[in-house]
This record gives C-alpha cells, structure tokens and sequence, in this order.
C-alpha cells in the first residue's frame, strides 16, 4: 500500500510542474546555495587553525556575543509585542487603525540608513526626547527593533484573520477562561507563525549593518557588531576571516530556525 502511495505522489508532477521545479531549484541555487557555499569554501582557504584564530579574537568575539545577545532580546520582544499588535489590528475596531497599518510597515519601505539617521536624530545628541543613547548597547536594541518589528505582525496577522471565533466561542460556553482558551486553542494555532516571525527577525537582528552605523558608534567591544567586523575585515583584505565570521553567523542562524520550528510544532500538536 505505501509503494502505491509512493507512486501517486511521483505521479501528480506533471510535465510542466517538473521544468517549474527545475528552473526554481536551478534559480534558488544560483542565488543562494552556490553563494553560501562559495562563503564556506573561502572560511575553509586557511585551515581550521586560520578559522579558529579569525572566531577566537577577542574583538571579534565581543561583536559576535553582542550581536547575538541583542538580536535574541528583540526577537524576544517581537513575539510578545508583534504578538499583541497583530491581536489588536485583527481583533478590534478603533479610530486610526488604517494609520497603524500602514506605520507597522515602514521599516519594511525604509532604506536602514535613513532609519539610522532618523533612530540618530530621535535618541542621539540633541534628542528631542532628551536623551543620549548613540554609541550604546541601548542603542544597538532599539536600532535592531526598529527594523525587526513588523515581522511577527505580518506574519501572524494572516493566521488571525482565518482562525475561526467560533471554536473559541465554543471553549468559552464549555467553561474555558480566556487565558485557558488563548493557550490550548490560539496558540497552537499561532506558533508556526509566531516562530516563523522569531526567526525572521533573528535572522534579520544578526545581519542588521546599516541602521547601526550612525547610532551605535561601532566601538570595538562595546557597540560594534558581527555585520561591521565583517566589514572591517574585508577593508583590511582579510577575506578568509570575514567568510569565518559570516560563515558562524550562518550557522547560528540556521540552528535558531531549526530550534524555533521543531518548538512550534511540538506547540502546535497540543491543538
């Protein structure tokens, strides 16, 4: 029975469907795979002493843990707080929501330079909020928030919009409370989008270069992070030990989108 199975699931690609999946793999690989790999070929060029000696700088790993940390803060912030917004924008009917909508989406438009100067001009001297926050750890967090806070919105916004009232509805007749109701029934439902969000927004939070620039200083071992060493090595014409560094920040990438999948699925199955 399962060979059959097998053979009806070969059997639904047709002809055209297979050119399709060749030209997208054929696409995907050119820009991404063989990038990433040719990234990993050059992180290998020195041997494992090379790579050991570009990750175990001290300089390198205070921007490493700096930009990992900061990055695992806000998409910490993100699932609760993009949570809560894409709730509210689903949920409820207020004057200026139309408005929301549209301001959520901005770091989306916004080239992250000019979200630094704006970020500079908000927090930064002269703050109209009397603060100073340029040129700290401070303002490596907001800069990463800034830029990293539509991803659980929009991602989770569309899983809101299609789950049924009526099941909670149900659960509340049956004698469920609302917090009862949110954590058998809603968040199930939610977590492969609340972690596809996490993940987009680490993955961004890691990789972020351009808001940073003008907010945080890039002070070595205070504010510089991952995106900026990298850049200082390439400058320096130390290619091998900046493809060390971005090959690191790829693995820590993929082990947190590993991570987060396998935590909404086993969420997920408590539905």
């Amino acid at each position: 029975m399962s060979t059959s199975l097998a053979s009806q699931r070969v059997s639904t690609l047709t002809r055209g469907s297979g050119l399709g999946l060749g030209v997208a793999l054929l696409w995907f690989s050119l820009l991404v795979l063989i990038p990433l790999l040719a990234i990993l070929v050059q992180a290998s060029a020195g041997g494992w002493a090379g790579y050991w000696a570009a990750l175990s700088s001290p300089q390198t790993f205070a921007a490493l843990a700096l930009t990992v940390g900061e990055a695992a803060g806000v998409t910490a912030v993100n699932v609760v707080i993009g949570t809560m917004i894409a709730w509210v924008l689903v949920r409820d009917q207020f004057w200026g929501k139309r408005a929301l909508e549209v301001v959520i989406d901005i770091p989306f438009a916004l080239p992250t330079i000019v979200a630094g100067l704006v970020l500079l001009t908000l927090y930064g001297p002269g703050s109209p909020l009397g603060v100073n926050w340029a040129n700290t750890r401070i303002a490596v967090f907001l800069a990463l928030l800034f830029v990293t806070v539509p991803f659980v919105v929009r991602t989770v916004q569309p899983v809101l919009l299609e789950l049924e009232p009526e099941v909670e509805e149900a659960a509340a007749s049956l004698g469920a409370g609302r917090f009862t109701t949110f954590r058998l029934i809603v968040l199930p439902a939610l977590a492969p989008a609340i972690a596809s969000g996490a993940a987009l927004s680490f993955a961004r939070g890691i990789s972020e270069y351009g808001s940073l620039v003008l907010l945080s200083g890039n002070l070595p071992y205070a504010t510089e992070v991952a995106s900026v060493r990298i850049l200082s090595y390439v400058e320096g014409d130390q290619l091998t030990s900046a493809a060390a560094v971005a090959s690191l920040l790829l693995v820590i990438a993929l082990a947190v989108i590993i991570a987060l999948d396998v935590i909404s699925r086993r969420v997920a199955r408590r539905d």
